[in-house]
Formats: structure tokens, C-alpha cells, sequence
């Protein structure tokens, strides 16, 4: 990550006409939502500089201070524009507190991403000189180009073997278009079916339809039969053991919306509430486990997995004391065994997946879901959650009541 120096950002900060640079007074009214447009749109680069973008807070449009105190909550503001979901593939940024021109400024320093289009709030900003607009049909295919010669994360590979027809026409215009795009955008939209899939990244390229590894498991017809570790192994074992009998069990297939969605219904089915009408004046519904921290591993499962070179599902067993959620592929990039579960230490393996997990509404914001299962855990007054992390795979148990 580029760290410019004062004297590179005062240069920055007064070339009124680049593109690399938006300045804001502060962060009132509408001026978050302008910050993530151009956050947006550095990360998109699309004159192709290959530098970041930097967006200056406390600054004037003539590059002058604008006496803006910048706060420790200035600055986390800022920096969960990362994180909250809203601009997608997650961006790479910095941000700081600095002096220049004799007063306090908050830089936000943006990556060029890796992989373009980058959304904020289902549309593709760019940037042209000073300007900044949503992406016309010409230059989101200039940013597809630009994906096709990155170095690609294995969940937009593209599956040499498989075809158009394995994906799914309808699912993709009906389910997953109107909640990837806003509504505006959709209506305008001229683009033709192989582009549209390319810019959501199902497809390599208009040119090369070849579906990718996200086509697949999102809207393919039957991903297992190109990713067959793509499914989730459910057990109800009536014992604490694996020698105890199996009362019941499911493979779970699909796509990644069908193979979350069928089981959390199985989890529920077995997730049952009773009513306690003996340890208090008011009768109060007492859950085994909480839905919510079930959730979130659950996602998490599927989410930070590896699908390259394995088989291996998820497996979910479901013992009478405990639930052991076990994920495929250990810690990933920042993320280590020792520091696992810290504040602040993330880190995706399958970035494009979790887009498309946000975008259909399974993910809130990003870096969060351990602490709720931890919240949530506490407040249902089961034990805190065990984590069992190597660098093969993650396991979280998961303990019932004592």
C-alpha cells in the first residue's frame, strides 16, 4: 500500500484538474455518499494511471484547509467506507490524519482494484479529469478489459470446460440483476446478455463466454458438477460423538444461495424453541442455540472456504451438546492461526463470492461476524464459541446451554 510522502500530496492536493483527487470540506449532508462515489471511482481507475487515488477531507476545491478538526471519529467514519458493504469488490485504502499547509486533513489513499467494475450502491463510477459520472457502456467494457491481464483470486477463474448454457438466463435477470444494479441503471441498460454477465464477472468476456468459477456457483445450472466440493454435508448425530447413531442427514447441493438457504431451514427444524413457564413470573421461548451466530459461521463456512483442489464440503454435525461447523482451507492472506478472530485482522479468500453474499442480503458488512456470534452467544447464555483453526481448515464449535 503507497504511502505518499507531504510533499507528493501537496502537489496532489493542488492539481485542481486531476483525477486522481477529490477534496471535501468535511463530512456533512451529502458528502459521504459523494466520498464512497469517488472512493468508487479511484478504485476503478479508469484512465488507467495505475496509482492511487487520494480523496483529501478538511480540504477547500481550491486545495486551500478548511479548518476541519480531524477526530478519531472522523477517521473510523472514513474508514468503514471499506467495510460496510456498499462499494464492491471491497476497496483497498488507507486512512490517515495529516499536516498540510499548516492544518489537519484526513487522506483517504485509494487502490487501483484488481478487479473492475467496483460498484457503490449497484452503480460503476468513473472518473475523467475532474469529472465524475456513472460508467457509460464503452468504459465498463475498458474496465472488463482491464480485469482479464490481473492476477485473478480463484473465485473469477474462468472453468475452461464448462459452457453458457450452464448458467442460468433466468435466475440471473430475475434474482440476481435486480439486486446487483440499481433500478435507474437497469432500465437504461443497452448492454446485451453476455456483457452484462461479464461486468457482474459470471463470464470472462463478451468475446469469451467462458463461465467462471463465481458464474457457476452462483447461477449455474449445476455447479457440483464442476466444483463437487461445492455443497454442505449436514449431520443430526444422537450422541456427543461420531460413533453415536445418526438420527438424520442431507447433502446439500446448489447453488450458493440454494445450499445456504435449505440449510438454515434445516438447522431450524432442529433449533427449537421451548417455553419456560417455571424460572421466572412471565413465560419467556428459550432457543438451544442463537439463529443469528448459527448464521454467521454458517457464512462465513461457505464464504472463506477453498473451493481450488478439493473435494471436501462443508460439514455441519449437529451433536446434542455442541454444533461443529468445519470449513475447508485454513486462514487466508492477513488472517493466521494466532491472530484468528482478532479486531481489525481480515482477510478474503473469495472476495467476488462475498460480493454476491452482500449483494443478496446474506452479509451486512464485512468483518463483523465474529463479534456478533460472540454477542449473540452470550446473550442466549451459551459459552463462547471454540475455534479449532490449522492451516487446513477452520472449525468453530459451537456449545449448547449448561
Amino acid at each position: 500500500m503507497k504511502r505518499y510522502s507531504d510533499q507528493e500530496l501537496l502537489v496532489l492536493l493542488n492539481s485542481l484538474e486531476s483525477d486522481r483527487v477529490e477534496r471535501k470540506e468535511s463530512v456533512k449532508g451529502d458528502v459521504p455518499k459523494a466520498a464512497r462515489q469517488a472512493i468508487c471511482a479511484f478504485a476503478n481507475d479508469l484512465p488507467n494511471h495505475n496509482e492511487p487515488g487520494v480523496l483529501f477531507v478538511g480540504a477547500k476545491d481550491n486545495g486551500e484547509p478548511a479548518g476541519l478538526a480531524v477526530t478519531d471519529q472522523l477517521l473510523r467514519t472514513l474508514a468503514d467506507m471499506k467495510s460496510d458493504g456498499n462499494i464492491l469488490p471491497l476497496p483497498v485504502l488507507s486512512v490517515e490524519k495529516r499536516t498540510l499547509k499548516g492544518a489537519e486533513m484526513a487522506v483517504v489513499t485509494v487502490m487501483p482494484s484488481d478487479m473492475p467494475p467496483v460498484k457503490y450502491d449497484g452503480r460503476i463510477w468513473v472518473r475523467t479529469g475532474p469529472r465524475r459520472s456513472i460508467a457509460n457502456e464503452q468504459e465498463e467494457r475498458i474496465l472488463n478489459e482491464k480485469r482479464r491481464y490481473k492476477i485473478l483470486p480463484f473465485d473469477i477463474y474462468p472453468f475452461a470446460s464448462a459452457h453458457m448454457t450452464d448458467l442460468s438466463k433466468s435466475v440471473f435477470e430475475n434474482d440476481f440483476l435486480p439486486a446487483a444494479f440499481a433500478a435507474d441503471v437497469l432500465e437504461a441498460n443497452n448492454r446485451t446478455y453476455e456483457e452484462r454477465l461479464a461486468t457482474c464477472k459470471m463470464i470472462v468476456s463478451p468475446e469469451n463466454p467462458i463461465p467462471t468459477v463465481l458464474g457457476l456457483l452462483t447461477i449455474g445450472r449445476n455447479p457440483q458438477d464442476y466444483l463437487p466440493g461445492a455443497y454442505i454435508q449436514f449431520l443430526r448425530i444422537a450422541g456427543t460423538d461420531l460413533a453415536a447413531p445418526v438420527v438424520d442427514e442431507l447433502k446439500i447441493n446448489g447453488t450458493i444461495v440454494d445450499i445456504l438457504r435449505r440449510a438454515e431451514e434445516k438447522l431450524a427444524a432442529f433449533n427449537r424453541v421451548a417455553v419456560d413457564v417455571t424460572s421466572a413470573p412471565k413465560h419467556r421461548l428459550d432457543m438451544p442455540y442463537p439463529p443469528a451466530a448459527i448464521q454467521q459461521i454458517l457464512y462465513n463456512a461457505v464464504l472463506h472456504r477453498t473451493y481450488e483442489s478439493t473435494n471436501a464440503p462443508v460439514r455441519v454435525y449437529w451433536y446434542d451438546d455442541r454444533i461443529e461447523i468445519g470449513s475447508p482451507g485454513g486462514p487466508y492472506g492477513n488472517v493466521t492461526p494466532e491472530n484468528f478472530g482478532k479486531p481489525g485482522i481480515t482477510d478474503y479468500r473469495n472476495p467476488n463470492i462475498g460480493d454476491v453474499l452482500k449483494t443478496l442480503g446474506f452479509i451486512q458488512a464485512f468483518g463483523r461476524g465474529l463479534m456478533i456470534v460472540r454477542t449473540e452467544m452470550e446473550k442466549n447464555g451459551n459459552p463462547p464459541p471454540d475455534f479449532d483453526v490449522s492451516q487446513n481448515a477452520v472449525i468453530c464449535t459451537l456449545w449448547g446451554k449448561r
